[in-house]
């Protein structure tokens, strides 16, 4: 098989797959600074077989949850591929979507998890895939007839404020505010709810193209008393559902460090997604 790699510009990205390799991501990540580059690997006859999305971190190339395969390749070629990527950079890193190993592929940290949630099955089988206790919480949170609504782009500044306060005394990483403030408004898809004139609980997703992910949330005692957020994880899956979207990412899986997220994020019925490796490429 011919083919190689050509640079393209950030825009013409992937329209599903991971969000560190969608537009929106880009888009964010440059207009905070970042250098961000795509390229396509095309074969002899002009057909594209994958897309990859890299981040300049001075001599460093960085693909994070990538590259996306537009048409199913094997292990072999796909190894094959990453060598010849890392050709055209001084050094590359990857945390691929897909396991990658092998001659040339140097593991440099272990295997993340991310939990994925697979929409398309009818909602009356999503609901019943979800875990016993998961379902009863969201039953009993239904009965109280909390109210989660769609909220205006205005109120991202007010989530984004309260979720760096929440992430400060947790003590938790995420991405800056300022990512945050930079994705396309026409990619986000916010929720709240609110009782009593105050807002209790937020959550805010990106959508990017038959995916979507989950991107930050937050809920003060009252809420999270309330079972507000699976009222609103569920109001949310389905709309996001309604609008195309086959794929919720809802973000990593730490048994160790954050058991009960990881247990809130499987209860859904999300299946257990392992990543590649992080791991540096030699050229090839």
């Amino acid at each position: 098989m011919k083919w190689h790699w050509q640079v393209f510009d950030p825009a013409s990205v992937p329209v599903s797959g991971a969000f560190q390799q969608s537009a929106a991501y880009a888009m964010a990540a440059q207009a905070t600074g970042a250098q961000m580059d795509v390229a396509n690997l095309v074969e002899a006859g002009g057909q594209s077989l994958a897309q990859v999305q890299t981040l300049r971190r001075g001599p460093l190339q960085v693909v994070l949850r990538g590259p996306v395969w537009t048409v199913p390749l094997d292990v072999a070629t796909r190894h094959r591929a990453l060598r010849k990527l890392a050709r055209t950079t001084r050094a590359l890193i990857v945390l691929p979507e897909q396991s990658a190993a092998g001659l040339g592929i140097i593991p440099l940290m272990t295997p993340r998890h991310v939990a994925l949630w697979d929409l398309s099955p009818e909602p009356a089988d999503l609901r019943a895939a979800m875990a016993g206790k998961w379902r009863n919480a969201l039953r009993a949170a239904e009965r109280r007839q909390l109210k989660v609504t769609l909220a205006p782009p205005r109120a991202l500044h007010d989530l984004v404020e309260a979720e760096a306060r929440q992430r400060a005394s947790r003590h938790y990483v995420a991405l800056p505010p300022r990512f945050t403030r930079a994705i396309p408004q026409n990619a986000l898809r916010l929720w709240h709810w609110r009782q009593a004139g105050c807002r209790h609980a937020s959550m805010c997703f990106v959508r990017h193209g038959s995916w979507a992910t989950y991107h930050l949330g937050h809920a003060d005692l009252i809420a999270r008393e309330s079972g507000a957020h699976r009222v609103m994880l569920w109001h949310a899956a389905l709309a996001l559902r309604a609008e195309g979207v086959t794929t919720l990412d809802l973000g990593d899986v730490n048994s160790e460090d954050a058991p009960g997220l990881a247990r809130f994020k499987l209860g859904t019925g999300a299946a257990l997604h392992r990543l590649g490796a992080t791991s540096l490429v030699l050229p090839g």
